[in-house]
């Protein structure tokens, strides 16, 4: 799977995210700290902790004497880099891809991407679309709502920009295991809205949608949710649909590497320049088999103890793991298998990436299963360098892979963030 394995390999599932922090208030006035501290979700996956502080320092204080709360959250839209990258990880998450319909070209796309990043700026503040305002979230604040846009491959012939299309956005690799429906694949745009209520999520989402008509078609939805803030009695890093403690461990801003790792150079065109690629991978979890495992069991496929994160190599949550440590017969401790010990950096030289996973349960299959499992997705400077290699050595030697299906994917261009008086995707259209 494109497990939601941590940098250091521990998550379960293609690499994934953060150093989630659950319980804490979204209010407006985070300090630095707390921005950068994240929230986590994902198969082993989480949120991202934070960024370069440039996100930080644009969250807007309280007024003085506010009373902080889940709704008071709010995270600008405006700025250096997009937000929904760097923050702390929101309850809930709409994912959604459309397609330019037959005859919409650049000026168009234009047209579309200005009024998307208006609407947006108004939406984080808390205030009411200018334009398709259902009153849907009527009542309630900005609840820490953050839009994020993404270019699919197949957005630059139809815009006109065939020449402009980085490298790195070159189609995915078929995977071995992968049973991917395109139907649910791909896209020319690519949306993620968060927030931290299901109602903010779903009006902004609804709007955008009513705004494209005429221009671009919605080609699919998924919706996810992550532990809500405030759920746990101290801030601690989530869980997924496994039971498994998740995202213990991914790329942190304070790394020396992890701009490079997470954000693109000047190897990219220059309309890139600061934003990042984004991989998608829908993922079914088997957890009806899953769960009738023995809990020893799923540890040794995890490489984790299920009560509390820790590696099997020693140690707590937070310890690194020692794929060197031995049991007292000799043999490993984190099994040569393990989700863990196949994920990590060590074994893919190096390779890492900042996940952002949410969980999502969409009934029942004709087979009475759970439909069930991981929105997995992982930000950074070069999907060739990070998801691909990790994602084939995943594929041919994880314990985990047996109880996962890949039933979707994805690869955008995540452009960096708009000025106050511009609009996401502005460099590529005007430069």
């Amino acid at each position: 799977m494109t497990s939601t394995a941590d940098p250091d390999g521990s998550g379960p599932g293609a690499p994934a995210a953060g150093t989630p922090v659950d319980g804490r208030p979204r209010a407006a006035g985070f300090s630095r700290r707390a921005l950068l501290g994240g929230a986590g979700a994902g198969l082993v996956a989480g949120a991202a902790g934070g960024a370069a502080g440039d996100r930080a320092a644009r969250t807007a204080p309280a007024a003085a004497g506010a009373p902080v709360g889940l709704g008071a959250g709010r995270i600008p839209f405006h700025g250096p880099r997009q937000a929904g990258i760097l923050e702390p990880q929101q309850a809930r998450v709409h994912l959604a891809a459309f397609d330019l319909v037959p005859g919409a070209g650049r000026e168009e796309l234009r047209t579309l991407l200005r009024r998307w990043s208006r609407t947006s700026a108004r939406l984080t503040r808390g205030e009411p679309a200018d334009e398709y305002e259902s009153r849907t979230a009527a009542d309630a604040g900005p609840c820490s709502l953050t839009v994020t846009f993404g270019f699919g491959a197949t957005l630059f012939a139809k815009a006109g920009l065939a020449d402009r299309r980085p490298r790195a956005l070159d189609p995915l690799p078929d995977f071995p295991e992968d049973a991917l429906d395109r139907a649910r694949s791909d896209g020319d745009l690519w949306v993620q809205i968060g927030a931290d209520d299901a109602l903010v999520a779903f009006n902004a989402l609804r709007v955008l949608q009513r705004q494209a008509a005429g221009t671009a078609a919605a080609r699919w939805q998924m919706a996810g949710f992550s532990r809500t803030p405030g759920a746990t009695a101290r801030p601690m890093t989530g869980r997924n649909l496994m039971g498994q403690v998740d995202g213990t461990n991914n790329p942190r801003p304070q790394d020396p590497d992890f701009a490079a790792k997470v954000f693109c150079g000047a190897e990219e065109p220059g309309w890139l320049a600061g934003g990042s690629y984004v991989v998608l991978r829908r993922i079914r979890m088997l957890l009806d088999n899953w769960e009738n495992l023995p809990e020893d069991r799923q540890e040794r496929v995890i490489g984790r103890r299920k009560s509390d994160g820790a590696p099997l190599s020693g140690g707590g949550g937070s310890t690194a793991v020692d794929l060197a440590a031995q049991n007292a017969d000799g043999t490993l401790a984190v099994p040569a298998d393990a989700h863990v010990r196949v994920a990590a950096p060590a074994s893919n030289g190096g390779a890492a990436m900042l996940r952002r996973g949410f969980s999502y349960h969409d009934g029942m299959l004709p087979d009475g299963s759970p439909d069930a499992g991981l929105l997995f997705l992982a930000f950074q400077a070069d999907p060739g360098r990070g998801f691909v290699p990790v994602q084939r050595r995943l594929a041919r030697g994880d314990g985990l892979s047996r109880f996962l299906r890949h039933e979707a994917s994805g690869l955008y261009a995540v452009p960096p963030g708009a000025p106050e008086d511009g609009y996401v995707g502005q460099a590529l259209l005007e430069g």
